[in-house]
Parts: C-alpha cells; sequence; structure tokens
C-alpha cells in the first residue's frame, strides 16, 4: 500500500514497495513519461543491513525482473542510471561476480529492449576502508573506493548534451588558447593534429567517464566537473547538521549529491520527471528540485522519510538560480 510522505512544488515522496507500485495501477499513467530514472538499489550484499537489501541468487533474480518495468516507465529517449556498488564472497577475500551478473542480466532481460549507453566508475576517496576484515584487519587487500554506474536506455540516441557537464580546462589548454597556436601535424598514434582543431573555445573540456567525487590528488588542480561543485556546498553540511541536532541517524548509503547532478543535467531538461525508486533519504528528489526538474521518489522504510523532509528544508533551495542552475 502506497502512500505520498510529502511533496514539494516539484515533486512527491512515497513510502512503498517499488516493485509493487511501480508494477500496479498507479504507474500506468507513468509509462512512457519518465525521462530519468536515476537510482542506487540496495547492493548485492551477502549481509543483511539495517537499510535492507537482498542477498545472493535472489538478488539476481530480483534485480533483472525490474529491467521490464523500468523499461516501460522511461519515454522513448529516457535513460535509465543505475549505481551499485561491489559484493564479496562471505568469509573470503575475493570478489563476487554477482553485481556484474545481476547488471548484465537487467541489460540482456529480453523483455526490457534495453542497450548499454556507457559505463561510468564512481571514485569517491573518502569512502571508509572496506571489507574492513581483509583491508584493516587482516591487511590483505586495498581499500573498495568505487562503485559502477550504468547509463542504459531503449534507443542508441538518448536525450543527453555531455556540453551541460563540461569540467574547465586544464591550465595548459587555458594557456594555449591564451596564446593561439600549438604543435600540429602527425602525432605517433598517426592521428593528425589540425593547425586549428583546438582553438575554439567550448567553456570546458568533455568529462571523463571517470567520476571523481573529490579530486583525486590533494594537490592536483582541481577539474571536477562544473555540476560537482554542489558536493562542497552548504547542502551537505546542512543535512548532516540537521540530522545530528534532531537526533537522526543518517542513511548510511546517500548517493552523492554530485553524481546525482551529473546525470540529471547530463541526461534531461528543466521539466522533465525523474524518478528514483529507491529513493532513501532522497538525493535524487532533492537535486531534482534545485536543477528545476519534476521527481518521484519510491522508498519502502518511513524513517528515510523523515531525512528526505530535512533536505527540503535547506535554505539554499530559495537562494537565487539554484545551487546547480
Amino acid at each position: 500500500m502506497k502512500r505520498w510522505t510529502h511533496k514539494t512544488p516539484l515533486g512527491k515522496y512515497y513510502t512503498a514497495n517499488a516493485q509493487q507500485l511501480l508494477e500496479s495501477e498507479f504507474a500506468k499513467k507513468l509509462h512512457g513519461k519518465v525521462n530519468l530514472i536515476l537510482t542506487s538499489p540496495p547492493f548485492p550484499l551477502n549481509k543483511k543491513k539495517s537499510y535492507g537489501n537482498f542477498e545472493g541468487e535472489k538478488y539476481k533474480e530480483w534485480f533483472i525482473s525490474m529491467a521490464k518495468t523500468f523499461s516501460q516507465l522511461i519515454a522513448k529517449n529516457g535513460s535509465i542510471v543505475i549505481e551499485i556498488g561491489n559484493a564479496w564472497v562471505p568469509g573470503r577475500p575475493v570478489q563476487s561476480l554477482l553485481h556484474l551478473e545481476s547488471l548484465i542480466g537487467f541489460v540482456k532481460n529480453p523483455k526490457a529492449k534495453l542497450r548499454l549507453c556507457q559505463q561510468f566508475i564512481c571514485y569517491n576517496p573518502s569512502r571508509l576502508p572496506s571489507p574492513a576484515q581483509w583491508v584493516t584487519v587482516k591487511r590483505i587487500r586495498t581499500t573498495d573506493s568505487y562503485t559502477h554506474v550504468w547509463w542504459m536506455a531503449k534507443t542508441d540516441f538518448p536525450k543527453a548534451d555531455n556540453r551541460k557537464v563540461l569540467r574547465p580546462y586544464s591550465r595548459s589548454m587555458r594557456k594555449l588558447l591564451e596564446r593561439r597556436h600549438y604543435n600540429t601535424g602527425k602525432r605517433p598514434s598517426e592521428h593528425k593534429i589540425s593547425e586549428e582543431g583546438f582553438l575554439t573555445d567550448h567553456g570546458g573540456s568533455i568529462s571523463p567517464n571517470l567520476l571523481e567525487i573529490e579530486a583525486l590528488e590533494r594537490n592536483q588542480e582541481v577539474r571536477l566537473p562544473n555540476v560537482f561543485r554542489i558536493s562542497n556546498t552548504g547542502s551537505n553540511d546542512f543535512f548532516l547538521r540537521t540530522c545530528r541536532e534532531r537526533g537522526v541517524k543518517p542513511h548510511p548509503a546517500r548517493m552523492p549529491m554530485g553524481l546525482a547532478g551529473f546525470f540529471i543535467k547530463f541526461l534531461t531538461k528543466p521539466g522533465d520527471l525523474v524518478l528514483d525508486p529507491f529513493a532513501g533519504s532522497n538525493t535524487t528528489g532533492f537535486v531534482a528540485e534545485c536543477l528545476g526538474r519534476h521527481w518521484i521518489s519510491i522508498e519502502i522504510r518511513e524513517t528515510y522519510a523523515q531525512q528526505s523532509m530535512i533536505r527540503f528544508e535547506d535554505p539554499i533551495l530559495t537562494a537565487k538560480g539554484g545551487i546547480l542552475s
């Protein structure tokens, strides 16, 4: 049974079982109208967590079955973006293939007719060393510091514009644009560099598919995509500070706001509809609101609805121009 817990000018947050709700009569009015499904579902863990997750082969079966449901919801040129973490074999310092099998099975589900547009890696140097038994206790593995992000669609050409997620030019590129010349001709790779091919100022360089939540090196020049500045704004501070003040324990697996901002700007336009079926504390809905997108978020645990409401108390939402505009 669904119920909406709170709403904003642009969205609604529902407490419900996502699969049941999205396969009910309620969801039929959304078929073909969702421009982006952006979510971080429960990871394929081998041990139950407080925020809920599936285990082993049951996880894979459940995950693959959701492909048809998601495919029905998205528009013809819409996208599905799923962030998912790594899995480890219980009691062994060996990575499981479960998450990869699940993702591949999701894309290849014949009832969904999806294709993989691109794979991304979300690198977060601030993640705690894990799995702790093998990293900090036995010292025989390195920190698991990234997650997979898969971008899928029903067409080879979903709505997308990488000009919306440019990152600042490097110092060398800025100098090149100032002096208006560079070494041209044929390179050892046999690529031919034209005389004017790099003289157009596009406002920034195209982002790579390695997404850094923070700069890789402390001393290197920060060239994160422009939308990632939300990660370092007061929004994170406001949410965490308010949770502490009210004795609320934040969701332990929150999606980074910079990650949500990147894909919302990259794959949608203002006024589009963004859906997060496993919303947790509702990073997706909050960032969508900041960017002028409509949103629907679904979360099975009502305790996280309170955290979502805290996000929308953030005074930065009323700031002129919003956070990421």
